[in-house]
């Protein structure tokens, strides 16, 4: 089970990043900040269950500006 988590988040990740690369998505948009977020949040809790603490390092600080985008999103969205 633990594989089949990280190719899934995995591919969330790899997906926002090659539609950002090929113009179809922004990278200060919604689908981006939430795959990226989604993706890295699945990878970080897998590399904590299994205690793989560079990959956690990794993927936490990845969640967390992924984090970071969507909350400057959503208050951008706010003031609008």
């Amino acid at each position: 089970m633990s594989q089949l988590v990280q190719v899934a988040g995995a591919l969330a990740i790899l997906a926002a990043f090659t539609a950002a690369q090929q113009g179809r998505l922004d990278v200060r948009g919604w689908s981006y900040l939430w795959l990226n977020f989604a993706g890295a949040s699945v990878l970080a809790f897998d590399a904590w269950h299994e205690q793989q603490w560079g990959f956690l390092l990794l993927e936490a600080a990845w969640a967390a500006v992924s984090a970071n985008g969507l909350v400057v999103r959503w208050r951008s969205d706010q003031a609008q």
